[in-house]
């Protein structure tokens, strides 16, 4: 039987809702057939729309009997992730309308990763946003992509972006939260840093957003091919986290994917240090020692 809405009662969460859907639909393909699935789930019409200011709506009643889908033209997999976004809008009761009969989301919150303490318009977008990559990039058939990436690599986002059809930044945001290395992923633009995912175990980035992008990095190194990841290479780690002092720094690389509208990928992996010896310590504790007390 094809999913209904019915399939969906008392499911509220994002990840509550997907979960519903794929016991319903367990052979739905990837790419995830979006359109379809809004046909069956109460979406009447998906209409493209030249419309500055906005992303993306939904247009509904308060009981949620059917909608209608207003989305920018642009890309395809921008458009399937601003389909899936106001599809689960539509779907998560809670979520009430920003205006009478019609939510109306902007490009900013179509990137918003987390949401102001009390700020209920926004935890409503991080849940729609949520909602749209967990549908579009299902974790069950994403593990299974994600175990033939050894060391990281933004290869890898490429043919998951490829793979799932969604934007490469929706793709490095979820490479980024599933690899088990430390890594980070920075997208910049105009040379400045625009945002920054990263891994539980990676450190706070220090260079915020607007910050331009050190002159040390590998962004601004010889010239890169647009459309074409870089080779991996070595890189200070002080230049994007911050390395205490008397402590042994970690290993710190980048890589780089430049895209041909002037934003750029970059990689950021860092890797364990390693532990110092029983003689390496005695060696810098007596260096210190003749350090501070002035003896040579």
């Amino acid at each position: 039987m094809p999913i209904s809405r019915k399939d969906l009662a008392d499911a509220r969460s994002p990840e509550a809702l997907v979960k519903r859907i794929f016991e319903a639909e367990p052979n739905l393909s990837v790419p995830v057939p979006i359109q379809d699935l809004c046909a069956r789930l109460g979406i009447i019409e998906i209409e493209d729309l030249d419309t500055p200011g906005f992303e993306g709506g939904l247009v509904t009643d308060a009981k949620r009997s059917d909608g209608t889908i207003l989305v920018k033209r642009g890309g395809e997999p921008r458009r399937r992730f601003t389909i899936a976004h106001e599809l689960g809008h539509f779907l998560m009761a809670h979520h009430v309308l920003d205006q009478p009969g019609r939510f109306l989301c902007t490009s900013a919150d179509m990137l918003r990763p987390t949401a102001r303490a009390g700020d209920g318009r926004q935890q409503r977008e991080v849940e729609a946003n949520r909602f749209a990559t967990l549908l579009l990039m299902p974790p069950h058939r994403l593990r299974g992509a994600m175990a033939a990436f050894r060391e990281p690599d933004l290869q890898h986002v490429l043919a998951l972006a490829r793979d799932f059809a969604v934007g490469k930044e929706t793709a490095a945001r979820v490479y980024v939260q599933y690899h088990p290395a430390r890594i980070a992923i920075v997208v910049a633009g105009r040379g400045r840093v625009q945002r920054c995912y990263r891994s539980l175990s990676f450190p706070e980035i220090i260079r915020a957003v607007g910050d331009p992008v050190s002159t040390g990095s590998l962004y601004h190194g010889s010239p890169h091919r647009p459309n074409s990841a870089s080779d991996i290479a070595a890189s200070s780690p002080d230049l994007w986290i911050d390395v205490k002092r008397d402590l042994r720094a970690p290993a710190l690389y980048e890589q780089v994917y430049l895209q041909p509208n002037g934003f750029a990928m970059i990689l950021l992996r860092l890797d364990p240090v390693p532990e110092e010896s029983a003689e390496e310590r005695r060696l810098d504790e007596g260096w210190r020692h003749r350090f501070h007390s002035g003896r040579r």
